[in-house]
């Protein structure tokens, strides 16, 4: 057991209230925000020192060699026994999205397809159209799992459609759902991929926030997915989405494509974020560990509230993230179905309008993650345990209400 204090107990509602980020900054003061994907926590103490040692320094020039590539690698190694990440196969990019438009330039023409499994990250949306590819959404089963059967019946309709390079964008672990894709189900998908003629990108910038309940799976690993791509980052599991740095890794036979990526890609990365995301995954995995087992217990926590408070609403308890899915369609509040490719994520509507509204807590409303979420909200449990407390409290007196 990690002797680091439960991270999500360091930050007051004084102290968060004071933060200028956006989760506390959107909404007014009354409004208890569980919405966008920041985490109410401390830093991890070497992500800290290596920030302060930067700034003590004048270290903020332009970023430099390889060390944030090699402590992915050896992170992978040993917290996921998969030690075929080479350094060597991967590039800095400014943060995940960006990274996969990029990827997405590597392998597809304008208007190829870009197939989706619902209900899945908002921005997909967003920057897949705006990159000019066409959005194809597919479903998830009825038990929230991978539907390779669905994504080949995707890409077929890709094909006839005219798009000669399509892609399978996933998100692993999925985001919403928090599900963990299993070797089986990410191997099916590879061989449905392989079979179609299309490619693999897969946004693992959840994959460090894995319960113990499930492992992870990184996509580069599976038998098929030699040709993906796959992006990680640090700023979900160390907080760390102000300090933009990702990286976008190939598999062996996609070395090639990424040989082709602009160089100036790599120059929108923050040297202070690589050097902090760096040592999140070098040196921070204590707190890490801190982290998980508190989120955990916020997990639990909200099991129990959620049957106390809103017994209406029914949800599987994620895998992974800090995020929960809720299915609120007892509430019959629907949102209309979203299918809208520039819905962005501030946008409230159905349930989350309703709790917005009647209870003071801010939700992300489900429309905007595409088919099958125009009943359901997702909840940000990364937070306080009390302030999670009373924001299904009042939720729930809205309900009763």
């Amino acid at each position: 057991m990690s002797m680091i204090e439960n991270p999500l107990l360091g930050p007051t509602l004084e102290d968060l209230r004071a933060r200028t980020s956006m989760k506390w900054r959107h909404y007014p003061e009354d409004v208890l925000p569980l919405w966008v994907a920041e985490m109410d926590v401390t830093l991890a103490p070497a992500v800290t020192e290596e920030i302060v040692r930067a700034a003590h320094t004048g270290d903020t020039g332009y970023p430099h060699g390889t060390a944030y590539a090699e402590a992915v690698a050896s992170f992978a190694a040993d917290r996921w026994d998969f030690p075929g990440l080479d350094p060597a196969r991967m590039a800095l990019v400014p943060d995940v999205m960006m990274g996969i438009v990029e990827a997405l330039r590597l392998l597809t023409r304008p208007g190829d397809a870009v197939v989706v499994t619902s209900p899945v990250y908002a921005p997909f949306f967003a920057f897949v159209t705006r990159a000019d590819r066409q959005i194809v959404e597919t479903s998830l089963t009825a038990e929230g799992r991978l539907d390779a059967d669905a994504i080949e019946e995707g890409l077929l309709r890709a094909r006839a459609a005219g798009s000669e390079r399509p892609v399978v964008l996933l998100s692993n672990p999925h985001n919403p759902t928090g599900t963990v894709h299993t070797r089986a189900e990410l191997e099916a998908v590879a061989q449905v991929a392989r079979r179609q003629g299309a490619r693999i990108i897969s946004d693992e910038i959840h994959a460090p926030l894995v319960y113990s309940d499930a492992r992870f799976v990184p996509l580069l690993s599976v038998a098929g997915a030699e040709n993906a791509f796959a992006l990680t980052s640090g700023s979900k599991a160390f907080n760390l989405a102000g300090l933009k740095a990702a990286l976008l890794m190939a598999g062996p036979e996609a070395a090639g494509d990424l040989a082709r990526l602009p160089e100036e890609v790599s120059h929108g990365p923050s040297h202070v974020g690589i050097l902090a995301h760096t040592a999140g995954f070098a040196r921070g995995r204590d707190w890490l560990d801190a982290l998980l087992q508190g989120l955990e217990e916020n997990r639990a926590l909200l099991g129990g509230l959620l049957e106390e408070h809103l017994p209406q609403v029914t949800w599987r308890p994620p895998q992974a993230t800090y995020l929960a899915w809720l299915d609120a369609s007892a509430l019959q509040l629907s949102a209309p179905a979203s299918g809208e490719a520039l819905a962005v994520v501030s946008d409230v509507a159905g349930p989350a309008r309703f709790f917005l509204d009647e209870a003071r807590v801010a939700l992300s409303s489900g429309h905007v993650f595409g088919r099958g979420g125009s009943d359901a909200v997702r909840l940000n449990f990364g937070t306080r345990p009390d302030l999670l407390s009373e924001a299904v409290r009042r939720m729930g007196a809205a309900a009763s209400r």
